[in-house]
């Protein structure tokens, strides 16, 4: 029972996987012509589809407006009883379906082309009725659904949501949609942290550990002791970074057995340590954290020193 469950889940991904490996065939003049209608849209794409294809459509709307298109989702059947009011004269249609033939699509198209509006068809049969009447066809055929009966939407849809992906991943590039851009449209969550969170949103709240070049060893490990981070800032007298003691280095100096009465902090300081500047992004410092395999970063700007941030803050956002 169990091999039969383990086949069957594998048979299904091997399907859908050749499914998506059959769009590259349908990757045409078409597919080019709808991203550059989108692209140049001044209005909205409005996505619609009924059944399977209208959840698939939806996903496709919140790919798109987190990429920087604006989208809006219309259900085929909801359209022809009111909800057809949303479709705005520079609005491009996008209508997904396997058939082409339901009948509420049927009933949608001609309304839109009465309209105006260009139609992108991203549909399983070509020759249907709505592939005949689009502006543009994006081919989502597929062989064979997952569905051991070849009818419940499964290898379709997947083809379909791939098939959103890949226009809106190419009308990223074609805005030249960066980083800070998909920012704006992500401020919550993990993610809004990661594309926002700076080094010096962090820093600020921890202590600030620090002796002087010419203060002795044993004031060091007081600071520390104090400011409980793993480490101390070794600084001069205009507040310039000079290096660092920390933790490790305590241990390797006390196995050398040397007294720490007359050791000044300037004798076993690690010189030249891994700085970072406050306006880096958080997830920079976990990068150098992750790369260096240490536990703190001090940050510095001009060289003058600022304070400490350790990866338990980052722990602390989530970002770990």
């Amino acid at each position: 029972m169990a091999s039969s469950i383990k086949q069957t889940a594998l048979s299904t991904i091997e399907l859908e996987a050749s499914s998506i490996a059959g769009l590259k065939e349908f990757i045409n003049d078409d597919f080019e012509k709808a991203v550059r209608v989108i692209a140049e849209c001044k209005g909205r794409v409005v996505s619609s589809g009924i059944g399977k294809s209208a959840v698939i459509a939806q996903k496709i709307v919140a790919t798109l407006n987190s990429t920087g298109t604006p989208s809006v989702f219309l259900h085929a059947a909801d359209a022809i009883h009111g909800d057809l009011g949303m479709v705005q004269q520079d609005d491009v249609v996008m209508i997904l379906s396997k058939s082409g033939e339901s009948p509420e699509i049927k009933v949608l198209v001609p309304l839109i082309r009465n309209f105006g509006n260009t139609i992108i068809a991203i549909v399983g049969n070509i020759h249907s009725f709505l592939a005949k009447q689009a502006s543009i066809i994006l081919n989502t055929t597929v062989a064979q659904e997952a569905c051991p009966n070849n009818l419940a939407p499964t290898s379709s849809t997947t083809a379909q949501l791939v098939m959103g992906d890949a226009l809106a991943i190419c009308l990223m590039d074609l805005k030249g949609f960066q980083t800070d851009d998909f920012a704006k449209f992500h401020p919550g969550g993990t993610l809004g942290k990661k594309l926002y969170l700076r080094v010096s949103d962090m820093y600020v709240h921890n202590e600030k550990p620090q002796v002087l070049d010419n203060q002795t060893l044993k004031e060091a490990i007081m600071e520390m002791t104090k400011k409980r981070l793993g480490i101390t800032a070794v600084v001069d007298k205009d507040n310039n970074l000079k290096g660092i003691i920390t933790d490790g280095d305590l241990r390797r100096m006390l196995e050398k057995n040397e007294a720490i009465g007359t050791i000044k902090v300037d004798e076993i300081m690690t010189r030249e340590p891994q700085t970072i500047a406050p306006e880096m992004l958080a997830v920079e410092a976990l990068d150098i954290l992750r790369k260096k395999e240490i536990s703190q970063l001090v940050v510095v700007e001009k060289g003058k020193y600022l304070g400490i941030i350790h990866i338990h803050d980052l722990v602390k956002e989530g970002l770990i």
